[in-house]
This record gives structure tokens, C-alpha cells and sequence, in this order.
């Protein structure tokens, strides 16, 4: 059994000051893998100080000093690889290999990132007759997700390190262990006290002591649109700068001219990536007309072979979803599409057969959706895919910059040229070009509601820096 009822402050694990304990569910099996409590305000109040006071000393250090201590960090992370993958299994459901390659494995990719724009980024720059330098912004207060948990906690917390912040961070109340064992990592690390904070809890509780302490300089929160945006307004009093990562409801334009069976294949193992769980799932399929039923053909091929499961089971393809109110909110979702006139080509409502126990969803594909649908419009987080036909590009475009989101987008054509021609059309923090998969050095984040600010490499390191100028220097 995990045990999440200590928070991680000022170098020492300290038992939280909350009264109750709160059961941490695996999705799989829907019984208890450990206990967490929720931090109060007196506990965020305790980590807030010990990263105040300890922000003077190490806001000082070298570039050199932080490139030592994250490649500290990497070696201590590389030693409980498997521990924070099998965490990852138990606490959200992702099938053993995935969270040993794919999610544990993001963590590591993150961290060697940070040292990477650490050594290219130039801190100094002489403009006019002035020096503009680049200066940590201070106390950070970091709210990551559980879809991808350790990747969020390295993609905040490794270039804020870098930068010579001192953080807190507010992990997932439904994935916690995960980070855990990543501050036991940054302690086994050397860390220095005060430094890396960690404080467990749920939003209304923790999270929203953290967002409106006037001691905290800066907000990184990564979640629903929804969530963000309380965040933002708590943030607002004290006028810190607040960085987001929110909501999507990426497009996946297949041009006339691209590999057909190629580009639905990919676009529909991209979807149902993670249990469908990620911001930036390809989640609209867009379709030429002409080739509209040999795409649902082949899409519905593909879904139907997709295999939920057992996430211990080598032959599973996805796990569960985190929870039961996320399972219902999918389920609901799926009924709203049938209602409104969307063919289910695949899956549907309901458990796959067999697997009554654990919050699994059919792998499900909707066919003859149009984009005033609540299914193409809603983020649904879940192995939902709708598909939708376009008569000419401009169309396509149009469909896919309709929507109050714009994190990512995907293109697949006849050439890398084609593709780029209309991906400088969409409205879209990053863009996938014929299958191309992330890039942890490339800037992560997203227009409109998909938030702002952005993560990853260097860009993901800038949002951790004041500038000054320097007159007369």
C-alpha cells in the first residue's frame, strides 16, 4: 500500500495537518492502493515559507551549479524508473510497458530538456545600451494533472530548477504517488532544503491556498479550462504571472492527397493513446469527401482491434479511464453524440465485455458528426474519436479553427509542404505534420482556452524568467 499522507517541506517529510485520509483508487480494479491526506492552508503556508526563505540562496547559484544538480536529478531519477512506472500503473491505470516507456519515460525526457536549454539559453544580452538579463521569477506554485503525471511534474519542475526557482508542487489528488517518489528522488538528489517543495490535497483545498498566497511569485497550472480559470482569478489579487496548460479539442486534417490507410491508422492509435486521456488527442478526424466511407472503414478497423485491459497484461492496448465520474462523464458524452444524430461505427455505451470491474471504456468511434455537435465540441478525455467530412481545404480549415480550443492540431498530406501549408492556417499551439511525433525540445502549449504561456525546452524555461534591463551598463 502507498502512502501519500506526508508532505514533502523544507527537506523533511512532514505528517499534514489534515484530519481525514483519503483512498487512493486503481482504476483497474476499483479497490485501494494506498492512503493520501489533503494538505491544508496551514501546510501550504509551511512550504510557501521554506521556498521563500530558501529562493535568496539558490536564485544565486551558477549555471553550472543547476546543470550539476539536474544531472544529479537524472541519475537519482533513472534509479526509480520502475518504481514510478509501476505507481503509475496502480494509481491511473496505464498498462505496464506504457508507463515504463511512455510515462515514466516522459519524466527523464524532461529533465535532460531542462539541462539542454539551460546551456543554450542566453541569460545576458546587450540591446541598445542596456544589458537585459534574465532573472528567476521567485516562488513558483506548481498544479499538475493525473493523464500524464510525472510528465507534468518534470515539465514544471525541471525548468524552474534550472531557472533558480524555488517551487511548491501540488500534485494530482487522484495520482499522487507518483510524486512522491519524484521528491524522494530530488531529495536523494540533493535538493537543497526548501527548495522543491511537495504539498498533497485536492484544488478547493490546497490548490486554492497555493494560486492566492501573496508569497508565491508565479502560477504554473496544468488541467481543465474550468479548474484554470479559478486559478487564474485567485492569481489575480497579487498580480503574479500565471502560466496554463489547459483544454483541447485538436483537429486531424487528412489532405486528399495523403497515404489514406496510413494517415487514419496513426490518427486513430494516436486517439485511444493513454486511454484517450491526453489534451492534445487528435480527437476530430477530418476527412475528404470523396474518401469520407473508406476512412470509416478503415478507422472503425482499427478501433474494433484496439484491446482494453488488464494494464498488467502484455497484450492490452489501453487501461481504464482514472475514475468513476470520469467514466460517467463519458458515457454521457456517448449518448449525447447518439442523440444528436452521430453513427456509432465502433464500440459505444457501456463496458467492454469481460471487463466489468474497473472504469474501461469501448474504444469508440463516431462517424457522420458535424462540429455543432456537443461530441465535437466538448473535450471528452476518453478513447472517443469523431470523424467528419470536408469539402475542400478551406472547409477543413474552417472546421478545425472552430472551437474555443486551439492546443494542437494534426496534418497529414501528400508532402511535408502540403502539410506545412496548412498548418500555418491553423489556430493551434503546435501542429503535427504526417504523423510526427512530440518533440520535448519544441514549446508545448495552446491559443484561446488551451491556455497560455508554453512548456518544454527553452521556451518552457523562459516562462520561469524575469526580465530586466539594465541601462547605462
Amino acid at each position: 500500500m502507498y502512502d501519500c499522507t506526508r508532505n514533502y517541506i523544507n527537506g523533511e517529510w512532514v505528517t499534514s495537518t489534515a484530519g481525514s485520509l483519503h483512498d487512493i483508487i486503481n482504476p483497474a480494479t476499483e479497490r485501494s492502493v494506498g492512503k493520501v491526506a489533503f494538505g491544508t492552508a496551514e501546510d501550504v503556508g509551511l512550504a510557501v515559507a521554506a521556498a521563500k526563505n530558501a529562493f535568496e540562496s539558490f536564485s544565486a547559484w551558477s549555471v553550472e551549479q543547476r546543470i550539476e544538480l539536474l544531472g544529479r536529478i537524472v541519475d537519482a531519477y533513472k534509479a526509480r524508473w520502475n518504481d514510478i512506472a509501476a505507481a503509475i500503473t496502480a494509481e491511473m491505470g496505464a498498462p505496464a510497458e506504457f508507463a515504463l516507456r511512455a510515462q515514466a519515460g516522459s519524466g527523464l525526457g524532461h529533465l535532460r530538456a531542462a539541462i539542454t536549454a539551460l546551456q543554450q539559453l542566453e541569460l545576458e544580452q546587450s540591446i541598445g545600451n542596456s544589458v537585459v538579463v534574465r532573472e528567476p521569477v521567485g516562488v513558483c506554485g506548481l498544479i499538475t494533472p493525473w493523464n500524464w503525471p510525472i510528465n507534468q511534474i518534470a515539465c514544471k519542475v525541471a525548468p524552474a530548477l534550472a531557472a533558480g526557482c524555488t517551487v511548491i508542487l501540488k500534485p494530482s489528488e487522484i495520482a499522487p504517488v507518483n510524486a512522491s517518489l519524484f521528491a524522494e528522488v530530488l531529495h536523494d538528489a540533493g535538493v537543497p532544503a526548501g527548495v522543491f517543495n511537495l504539498v498533497h490535497g485536492d484544488g478547493p483545498g490546497a490548490g486554492a491556498a497555493l494560486s492566492d498566497h501573496p508569497d508565491i511569485d508565479m502560477m504554473s497550472f496544468t488541467g481543465s479550462t474550468r479548474a484554470g480559470v479559478l486559478v487564474a482569478k485567485a492569481a489575480a489579487s497579487t498580480v503574479k504571472r500565471v502560466a496554463q496548460e489547459l483544454g483541447g479539442k485538436s483537429a486531424n486534417i487528412i489532405l486528399p492527397n495523403a497515404p489514406l490507410e496510413e494517415a487514419v491508422t496513426s490518427g486513430v492509435h494516436n486517439m485511444f493513446h493513454n486511454s484517450g486521456q491526453s489534451c492534445n488527442a487528435p480527437s476530430r478526424m477530418l476527412v475528404p469527401e470523396s474518401s469520407y466511407e473508406e476512412a470509416v472503414a478503415i478507422a472503425a478497423r482499427v478501433a474494433e482491434s484496439t484491446r482494453p485491459g488488464d494494464p498488467s497484461d502484455p497484450e492490452t492496448h489501453i487501461g481504464p479511464v482514472i475514475s468513476e465520474a470520469q467514466y460517467q462523464k463519458i458515457q454521457g458524452l456517448i449518448e449525447a453524440g447518439m442523440a444528436e444524430g452521430a453513427k456509432i461505427a465502433a464500440g459505444g455505451p457501456g463496458k467492454p465485455k469481460g471487463l466489468e470491474t474497473g472504469y474501461y471504456v469501448k474504444p469508440t468511434l463516431f462517424r457522420d458528426v458535424n462540429n455543432d455537435m456537443t461530441i465535437a465540441r466538448e473535450e471528452i478525455f476518453g478513447p472517443v474519436l469523431c470523424m467528419l467530412s470536408y469539402s475542400d481545404i478551406d472547409q477543413a480549415v474552417r472546421i478545425a479553427n472552430d472551437s474555443v480550443y486551439g492546443l494542437s492540431g494534426y496534418v497529414w498530406g501528400g508532402s511535408t509542404e502540403e502539410a506545412m501549408a496548412v498548418a500555418r492556417r491553423l489556430r493551434t499551439g503546435m501542429v503535427h505534420l504526417n504523423g510526427a511525433p512530440t518533440d520535448v525540445l519544441a514549446p508545448f502549449g495552446g491559443y484561446k482556452q488551451s491556455g497560455n504561456g508554453r512548456e518544454w525546452g527553452i521556451h518552457g524555461l523562459e516562462d520561469f524568467l524575469e526580465i530586466k534591463a539594465v541601462m547605462g551598463a
